[in-house]
């Protein structure tokens, strides 16, 4: 149909442009309300219940009786609430913003759950103060009681901000952020608002929301969940917290860093249990955010000592074939004997530990057989970069079975090798220590298989470049 010079149909609309979406600012408007009335009844409630007790306890290290009492910070420690409410106004998308509450509702519940399942009190006296610094203690005494220690919310709430401004600011507003927000952070001790235990677990929270929830959603599951390790990873997890139970009678610090492992594994467990290696958010350059970093430094720390511990009495890489090397996540010495240029990373968990070369990663979690798709790709990979040239280095953790794999994988293509047991005779030869279990071998009959009737496999399971 035409009328006044307009055509209409499928071709019209897909030549009309569809305006952009404005910022969600009514989105933001509500969401700022419904997140004020939820912080102050929920924040209220944990003080009302723990002001019910006869008896709240309370914990500070002797050395904490040394912090002054320093009353104009109580301004930056007040500064919060201003950032807090300015916030929901950053975001330019609404998935942005979404992303930003939730993180924020997930420090508010998790806080609260805290402070009603083991309220802890103040037990410093504070001094009194005059001028615009008395004033606004007495507005703060109004709603906020001496409980509610730890973790901390305010410091919960300082990193989900802190990582909110930094994503929108430059330059020299940049480091004047930096500089604020870590007075802020100074400001719960030398207000005598907390003590210092509640600022490291206050740090954890804050950084485990900001972990839960990314900018970008995990990539697409690479194969079938693993129930088993999830269960293994879990169970080491509870008994972790069973452990951290224990100890906080006999030292407060080793409870702490027993529940910052058994938090680590227990998003392992999570992570198995999706199938989601993206969940380990290590980026196409090979890096960890900083979120995973703090979340999960246990973790990270112990499959790292793990990796350099299973292979120290064997051989850190292994030659496979002219310009093709396999072993574990390489340093600089790895890199040094191999000769490699470029390193294909098959691990999802450990962050890239060199820089200058090549690389790409496609991310397998530990223990798990890699798809037909990250196959391919890692053939595909191995072979291009071959065809430039360079000398490749396929790793993993150990070099014994996530690379492994694709090596073998590899290796069959290249020299035209159909049965996977010659093929895993060979990679032997050159690694003897490689552990490829019957998964293992069942994918790579099939990828074998696939390559001799010539069939092609998209490169789509989460792989990522960085040259």
């Amino acid at each position: 149909m035409q009328g006044d010079g307009a055509h209409y149909g499928p071709a019209a609309l897909e030549r009309t442009p569809v305006p952009a979406p404005g910022r969600p600012w009514g989105l933001a408007l509500g969401l700022l309300a419904g997140m004020g009335v939820l912080f102050f009844s929920s924040y209220g409630l944990a003080n009302w219940l723990a002001s019910q007790r006869a008896d709240v306890p309370y914990f500070h290290f002797g050395w904490e009786r040394g912090i002054p009492f320093v009353p104009w910070t109580i301004v930056p420690y007040w500064s919060i609430d201003l950032l807090y409410g300015i916030s929901f106004f950053l975001w330019p998308t609404r998935a942005g913003l979404l992303t930003h509450v939730k993180r924020l509702l997930a420090a508010q519940l998790v806080s609260v759950a805290c402070f009603i399942a083991f309220p802890l009190r103040f037990a410093f006296a504070r001094p009194e103060a005059d001028g615009l610094p008395g004033r606004l203690f007495t507005l703060l005494g109004g709603f906020d009681k001496p409980f509610n220690q730890a973790p901390s919310l305010h410091i919960s709430l300082l990193v989900i901000l802190w990582v909110a401004y930094a994503t929108h600011l430059r330059g020299g507003w940049r480091w004047l952020l930096h500089l604020w927000f870590a007075l802020i952070g100074v400001s719960v001790l030398t207000t005598y608002q907390h003590h210092f235990i509640d600022l490291p677990t206050g740090w954890l929270v804050g950084w485990l929301c900001v972990f839960a929830f990314p900018p970008v959603p995990a990539g697409a599951a690479a194969g079938t969940p693993d129930v088993g390790l999830a269960r293994r990873y879990g169970l080491a997890a509870g008994l972790l917290v069973l452990a951290s139970a224990a100890a906080l009678s006999v030292s407060v610090v080793a409870g702490f860093l027993l529940a910052w492992a058994a938090i680590a594994l227990g998003c392992v467990a999570m992570i198995y249990r999706a199938g989601r290696p993206g969940a380990f958010q290590k980026r196409a350059d090979g890096t960890l955010p900083m979120s995973a970093w703090w979340v999960l430094w246990p973790y990270v720390l112990g499959a790292f000592a793990n990796s350099r511990w299973w292979t120290r009495r064997q051989p850190a890489v292994s030659r496979l074939a002219d310009g093709v090397w396999i072993g574990r996540l390489p340093g600089a010495a790895e890199l040094r004997e191999s000769g490699a240029d470029a390193v294909l990373d098959l691990s999802a968990e450990l962050p890239r530990l060199v820089t200058g070369v090549s690389y790409r990663c496609i991310p397998v979690l530990d223990l798990t057989v890699p798809s037909q798709a990250q196959l391919h790709a890692g053939v595909e990979t191995i072979g291009r970069w071959r065809q430039e040239g360079r000398t490749v280095l396929v790793s993993c953790a150990l070099g014994y079975s996530r690379s492994a794999l694709v090596a073998a994988a590899w290796l069959g293509a290249h020299a035209q090798l159909r049965d996977p047991q010659q093929v895993l005779a060979r990679l032997r030869q050159s690694r003897p220590a490689v552990v490829l279990g019957p998964p293992s071998v069942a994918a790579l009959t099939r990828f074998l298989q696939a390559a001799a009737g010539g069939q092609q496999v998209p490169d789509s399971e989460g792989a990522a470049h960085a040259d």
